[in-house]
């Protein structure tokens, strides 16, 4: 009884969670006269004689006069530059914090912790002057090199480094292996499940991310795709529902893919990220 009572439960919570995509995703295919009816319909039919009537010229406007076409090759190249290069540096980073002893580095790596309790939005307008400082305002360059690290990643890097047995790094040096050649012949192979969580959460967080792209970017050529779906929004088309959809359809469905095709590697890296001290 108490098992049929759990699977209850998670079928309720699951069709909570799976109803409002699909209802996205049917009224993306719809027509405007189609969307507002007596008795709600799920699928795109024809309301006035229930036959099929799916279309896709709402994806067709919105990638083409709304712009979210281009917003999508942009979000897709800004994320395939900036999340293998916020990986490398926080791996670097951990790896240092971990097992580089150097004047000062426990003592720093608190401040860098410390760091994470200053909300986020407080930081806003220096980061603002910085980016403008280095010329790197209205421009690509602007989303990615100011996050290309991350405290979070490199804490959770560092606590997964410290769980590997020093031993292994010991008999590398007795063989004469230098510290870069630990760090991508050991170290790296050895933290899969933990890099699979942060690159799958770094990737989900910049593709969604909307407050730094408005601040930074002016040029409309240059929007990523939840900046573009907010101007659609926005836009005197934002009121038809159809067009939302459809644009938000595109905005999720690649994270819906990559977390399907992730997702025992996300479990995994969860399951054996270490937190020990």
């Amino acid at each position: 009884m108490r098992r049929l009572s759990i699977y209850g439960a998670l079928i309720i919570l699951t069709l909570i969670s799976v109803v409002p995509f699909l209802w996205m995703l049917a009224t993306s295919f719809k027509h405007g006269s189609d969307i507002y009816t007596k008795v709600p319909q799920l699928l795109p039919l024809d309301k006035e004689t229930g036959e099929w009537a799916g279309t896709l010229e709402n994806y067709s406007y919105v990638m083409e006069i709304g712009g979210l076409g281009q917003a999508f090759l942009n979000s897709v190249w800004i994320t395939l530059v900036l999340v293998p290069a916020k990986l490398l540096v926080d791996a670097l980073a951990a790896y240092a914090f971990a097992r580089i002893p150097f004047p000062g580095r426990d003592k720093i790596f608190v401040l860098l912790l410390g760091g994470m309790m200053v909300p986020t939005i407080t930081l806003l307008i220096p980061r603002i002057h910085v980016t403008q400082a280095l010329g790197m305002f209205d421009s690509p360059w602007g989303l990615i090199i100011p996050n290309v690290a991350s405290v979070i990643d490199i804490f959770l890097l560092r606590q997964f480094f410290l769980s590997i047995p020093k031993e292994l790094e010991e008999a590398a040096l007795i063989d004469g292996g230098g510290r870069m050649q630990i760090f991508w012949r050991v170290i790296l192979p050895l933290s899969k499940p933990v890099l699979a969580v942060v690159t799958i959460t770094s990737f989900l967080f910049h593709w969604n991310d909307l407050v730094w792209p408005l601040v930074v970017l002016n040029d409309p050529e240059l929007y990523t795709l939840p900046l573009a779906l907010q101007q659609l929004v926005a836009s005197p088309d934002g009121g038809r529902a159809y067009y939302i959809m459809a644009g938000a359809t595109l905005a999720v469905i690649p994270v819906i893919v990559v977390l399907l095709i992730f997702q025992r590697r996300i479990l995994a890296g969860i399951a054996f990220t270490g937190l020990k001290a």
